[in-house]
């Protein structure tokens, strides 16, 4: 496991806390569509990272991760989504976007590195 794992599953955990209090709040805003589905995708991210610590082999492990990977690219548009419609304001949007995108930097990089290492 290369040192960008448990720096992936802290941040995955803080960025589900997040998306979850994202989900109260637009839920206390009867907003019940987009927040199903970033509730979903955002917290699916962390839970995939944490599947991929106990992967068989590295193949699985990278398929995890890609699978990491695709949900916060979900969760990204959901942000968006968000964004434009004014559920969230610009700061929040940037703030959410900004852990989302640290996220996908580093599935990237631990994808890449995992691959980089099958013989």
């Amino acid at each position: 496991m290369e040192k960008n794992s448990n720096k992936l599953v802290d941040l995955s955990v803080s960025f589900a806390v997040e998306i979850l209090n994202l989900v109260k709040f637009l839920k206390s805003r009867h907003e019940t569509i987009i927040s199903n589905q970033i509730g979903r995708a955002g917290t699916s991210i962390g839970a995939n990272i944490h599947e991929a610590q106990y992967a068989h082999g590295k193949p699985d492990f990278i398929a995890k991760l890609q699978i990491a990977l695709k949900e916060a690219n979900e969760t990204s548009y959901w942000l968006l989504l968000l964004a434009k419609t004014n559920y969230i304001v610009s700061a929040e949007y940037d703030r959410l976007e900004s852990l989302c995108r640290e996220l996908r930097i580093t599935l990237i990089s631990s994808i890449n590195t995992a691959k980089g290492n099958i013989k």
